[in-house]
């Protein structure tokens, strides 16, 4: 069985800023120090923020769902603004998952803006079908609203 589901939110700062927060690790730093009810870690296992990096996350006691995972990233493009994580170990490959790939997307809207789309793709075993019902897009719209306040903060700070 395959599924997605998505989340889009308008950031009022221009597309290369807010690549400069998705891009990478900062993203990753961010939401480690800033939601602690979602995360109780973001860990650097390998890598520099670049294709191959591994993440481990730890989520909060009480978020629905694995209680972590590690992620690998496995697509950058820096002209499209797009990149892709993909679960390596643990979490939903546990409960009969075969895929669970986040993709963040930094869509320009105009000089002064641009969409931050998420998208939540999985595959996942006709046996544990009932298990779909764990993928939220909910963490993704709670770490894209953190992103906007933090760019709106910091705006045009680079």
């Amino acid at each position: 069985m395959f599924g997605e589901v998505e989340h889009e939110l308008e950031l009022h700062v221009p597309a290369r800023e807010a690549w400069d927060l998705f891009g990478g690790l900062e993203i990753g730093k961010l939401v480690g120090r800033e939601l602690p009810e979602l995360f109780q870690k973001v860990e650097l296992i390998e890598g520099d923020g670049g294709l191959g990096t591994v993440l481990k996350l730890t989520f909060a006691q009480g978020v629905p769902g694995p209680s972590g995972y590690k992620e690998k990233f496995t697509k950058i493009d820096n002209e499209k603004r797009i990149k892709e994580t993909e679960v390596v170990e643990g979490g939903y490959l546990e409960l009969g998952f075969t895929l669970f790939r986040v993709r963040f997307e930094v869509i320009e809207k105009g000089e002064e803006s641009s969409i931050f789309k998420s998208t939540i793709e999985y595959e996942v075993k006709e046996e544990n079908a009932s298990n779909a019902s764990l993928v939220s897009v909910q963490p993704l719209v709670t770490i894209a609203q953190l992103a906007k306040n933090y760019l709106n903060k910091n705006k045009h700070a680079n």
